[in-house]
């Protein structure tokens, strides 16, 4: 488990270090022509990276069922080194844009990452196991946004150490990126130690052991009854039903992401808290360091107590008021501020765990171990699409916001954060019947 929570969050960063500083990165690249318009190119670079990932992700989970975990990890982590590096060497928005993609092309983690959670451990064990992995979230809202915040155009801010002239002055962006690829490389040397939970047996093996070949046909029937071919995954309806419902709040929690971001640096005048990136990051690692003690203390008596299902139900209704007061929070200032940004930023990030550690776990005992990375590869891709499809949206949305400040309904950014809340109420209502189907039920 411990492996799991090194390795984890360097799936993450490249993910979530774009927010703030893409904001910025975007801006110094001149594509937008006005402040208002930086949102909907910023948007596009993170629509980019999960448009990859959406292309892949099946792919990737099929050769981890096939191949092994390791392998996938490793091509991840190699990737992460080679293409998040250029990202930060970036000197347009085309080559941004490029870069984001072909990182997600082959970021082939997330997938097998699950599967390897519920694997590495016993059985007992498994939602425990996927509950860590989720707190590599918190170690990534840590360690990311603390990365961005405070190394980003580092020739501006630590003069004395970074000259103007130097390639961290050109590349302003560069210093960042090239740190969570040197936490990659870690990764991958910590990888070396990480045992294979994909286990293969030859023929000849099976034949010279009588236990293992009077267990073969039992073993063949399950395979059989649990589909042994990719495309019954589809016709598994509590896998689908619950992916789908994942994918709901996956794109919520997606824009709402790219919107805090933006929403944060934009200016007061267009309804923002005219941050910095220091101040974001910070807000964010202060959110990520209580997320992390909410996982690993306060989620499992959560969960024990409480139907998983029930749960996310209560978390979206609780999740409704709390972005609806996001677009008032630039009438406070100083001290009240700070503490009301943290708590609504751990709260929405807490829940937002919550709800895919559940998630993760239902689709985990929708199918059995021979096709769990491709189950788990199936829902990483149509996470992704929708995930492709959140950044970009949130992006023209909150552009066309900043336009209508004085609009008679839903001025500014209220209309941001009630469009979040419409797929939260989507998303809570496919938690009922007839749509949404547990694994052993019909319908409940």
């Amino acid at each position: 488990m411990i492996s799991i929570l090194d390795t984890g969050p360097n799936q993450s960063k490249p993910e979530q270090r774009h927010g703030d500083n893409t904001f910025n990165q975007i801006r110094d690249l001149n594509i937008a022509k006005e402040e208002e318009d930086i949102g909907f190119y910023a948007g596009f670079v993170g629509a980019s990276y999960m448009l990859g990932r959406a292309l892949t992700s099946v792919i990737w989970g099929v050769v981890a069922d096939k191949y092994g975990r390791k392998p996938v990890l490793l091509i991840t982590l190699f990737s992460v080194i080679i293409f998040n590096t250029l990202f930060g060497l970036s000197s347009s928005y085309w080559m941004a844009l490029t870069t984001r993609g072909l990182l997600g092309l082959l970021s082939g983690m997330l997938g097998p990452m699950k599967a390897y959670a519920s694997e590495v451990c016993r059985k007992e064990h498994s939602h425990l196991a996927l509950s860590l992995m989720s707190s590599s979230r918190g170690i990534g809202l840590i360690v990311g946004p603390a990365i961005g915040g405070y190394l980003a155009q580092p020739a501006d801010k630590y003069p004395g150490i970074f000259s103007v002239n130097s390639i961290f002055g050109r590349f302003p962006y560069f210093l960042p990126c090239l740190c969570i690829s040197l936490l990659a490389i870690a990764a991958v040397i910590a990888c070396f130690w990480l045992p294979e939970t994909l286990h293969k047996h030859t023929e000849d093996t099976m034949l010279n052991s009588s236990t293992e070949a009077v267990e073969e046909p039992c073993s063949d029937l399950n395979a059989e009854q649990s589909g042994s071919d990719c495309l019954s995954l589809f016709t598994n309806w509590p896998l689908m039903s619950t992916i789908t419902v994942y994918c709901i709040f996956s794109l919520q929690d997606m824009a709402y992401a790219e919107v805090f971001s933006l929403w944060a640096v934009s200016d007061r005048k267009y309804g923002g808290l005219s941050f910095s990136s220091q101040d974001v990051g910070r807000v964010l690692s202060i959110s990520g360091l209580l997320l992390l003690i909410y996982q690993i203390l306060i989620y499992p008596l959560v969960a024990n107590s409480i139907d998983p299902i029930t749960l996310v139900r209560a978390i979206a209704l609780l999740t409704i008021p709390l972005l609806s007061s996001y677009p008032f929070m630039p009438a406070l200032s100083g001290s009240i501020l700070q503490l009301a940004l943290n708590c609504a930023s751990f709260l929405k990030n807490s829940f937002s765990v919550t709800t895919m550690t559940v998630f993760n776990i239902l689709m985990n005992d929708a199918v059995s171990q021979d096709l769990r990375a491709s189950a788990n590869g199936l829902s990483v891709t149509l996470m992704s699409i929708f995930k492709t499809i959140a950044p970009a949206v949130a992006g023209v949305i909150f552009s066309w916001a900043q336009r209508r400040q004085t609009a008679p309904f839903l001025p500014g950014d209220h209309l941001v954060f009630f469009m979040l809340n419409v797929f939260t109420v989507i998303g809570l209502m496919l938690t009922f019947r007839p749509f949404y189907a547990r694994n052993g039920t019909s319908n409940h």
